[in-house]
C-alpha cells in the first residue's frame, strides 16, 4: 500500500479502539467521583487500568501488523506488573510513546506522565487522562514566582497529592528528565555538554521519589535510538515509513540517601541528587554512544555481501557475452 493509505487506515483503527474504550473509561472515572469508598475507588482505578492496557494492546498489534516496524527491545532483568517503576527516558520525537507503549504493556504496572495542565482539554485524550488518574501540572516561570512568591512550592504540593493516589497500588511513572524533546537549536541554546541529550533537570524525579518513597525502588533507565538517524515522527510511523526502533532498558536499584533528604529546602542533598542525575545522564550519553557504533557496524555487515553479490553478478555477465 501507499504510505498515506497505510497512515490513513493505521489512524482510523487506532481511533476506533480509543472511542471503544473511552466510553466505559469516563464512567467508571465518574463512579469514582461520586461514590467515596476507598475499596471501591480501587477496583474501579483497576477496572480503567485494565481499559488502558487492552487499548494499548490493540495499538501495539494494529502498529506492528500494518507499518512492518521492528521493536528492537533489550531488557535487563525481569519486569512485574506486581512492582512499581520510576522510568526515565531520552526524549526525542512523540514516537518515544508508542516504543514505551511497545516495551512496558502488561509487562510492568499501565504508566503515568506528569501532565501540562492545557492538555486535560483534548478532545478524548484529555478525559482519558483524567480517568486514568494522570496528574496535571501547572508550572510556574520564575517571573510568575518573582510577582506572586506564594505560588512557589505548589509544584511540589500537586507532585505530593497526586502520588497519593498511587500509594494503594503499583504504578509505573515516566519522567523525561529533559523537560522537552531534543531538537539541534535546543541543544545549541542549552550548550548542552552532552552529545545526544539536552541538560536534565532534577526536581520533578525528586519530588516524585519523595513523595512515593521506599514505594518505587527499581529504576528503569531507557534509551531509545531511531537507526534512521532524524527523529521520526507519529505520521512516519503509523505511515509505514519506521523501519526499526531501538529500546535499551536497564534496571537500577535506587540508593536509600537518594530518599534520605528534601530537595526543596537542603542545599547539600540537592547537589547530591543533581549529581546522581548528571551520572546517569553521563552514562546514558555513552550508552547511545555504543548504540549508534552498532548500527553502523551492522549495516557495513549487511552491506558487504550485497556488493560482493552484485560484483559477482557482473563479472558472469561478462563471462557469458563473451568480454
Amino acid at each position: 500500500m501507499p504510505h498515506w493509505l497505510t497512515g490513513t487506515l493505521t489512524c482510523l483503527v487506532i481511533l476506533f479502539y480509543t472511542l471503544i474504550g473511552i466510553g466505559p473509561m469516563l464512567i467508571l472515572g465518574l463512579l469514582k467521583v461520586a461514590i467515596p469508598l476507598r475499596g471501591f475507588q480501587r477496583r474501579c482505578s483497576q477496572a480503567v487500568m485494565w481499559i488502558a492496557e487492552t487499548w494499548a494492546e490493540g495499538v501495539n498489534a494494529t502498529i506492528s501488523r500494518m507499518t512492518g516496524t521492528r521493536w528492537d527491545i533489550r531488557c535487563e532483568g525481569e519486569l512485574s506488573p506486581q512492582h512499581s517503576y520510576l522510568v526515565v527516558s531520552n526524549h526525542q520525537s512523540w514516537v518515544d510513546i508508542p516504543a514505551l507503549l511497545q516495551a512496558f504493556n502488561r509487562k510492568t504496572p499501565y504508566f503515568k506522565f506528569f501532565l501540562k495542565k492545557q492538555l486535560v482539554w483534548i478532545p478524548f485524550l484529555g478525559l482519558a487522562f483524567w480517568a486514568l488518574d494522570y496528574p496535571f501540572m501547572k508550572r510556574y516561570s520564575k517571573a510568575h514566582l518573582a510577582k506572586r512568591p506564594q505560588d512557589k512550592g505548589k509544584d511540589l504540593e500537586i507532585t505530593q497529592r497526586a502520588c497519593q493516589k498511587f500509594r494503594d497500588m503499583p504504578v509505573t511513572i515516566v519522567n523525561y528528565l529533559e523537560g522537552t524533546r531534543l531538537t539541534p537549536a535546543k541543544h545549541r541554546a542549552q550548550n548542552s555538554p552532552f552529545r545526544y541529550l539536552l541538560r536534565p533537570k532534577s526536581g520533578g524525579v525528586a519530588f516524585v521519589m519523595a513523595a512515593l518513597g521506599k514505594q518505587m525502588r527499581s529504576l528503569l533507565d531507557v534509551t531509545i535510538v531511531y537507526p534512521q538517524g532524524k527523529p521520526p515522527g507519529f505520521w512516519a510511523l503509523i505511515s509505514g515509513r519506521v523501519d526499526r526502533v531501538v529500546i535499551d532498558i536497564r534496571q537500577l536499584e535506587l540508593a536509600d540517601e537518594l530518599f534520605a533528604g528534601d530537595y526543596a529546602n537542603d542545599p547539600a542533598f540537592r547537589i547530591r541528587f543533581q549529581k546522581w542525575v548528571n551520572n546517569l545522564w553521563q552514562a546514558k550519553d555513552q550508552r547511545i554512544e555504543e548504540l549508534h557504533a552498532e548500527i553502523l557496524q551492522r549495516r557495513s555487515v549487511y552491506l558487504i555481501p550485497q556488493v560482493s553479490t552484485d560484483a559477482n553478478q557482473r563479472i558472469a555477465a561478462k563471462a557469458s557475452s563473451g568480454d
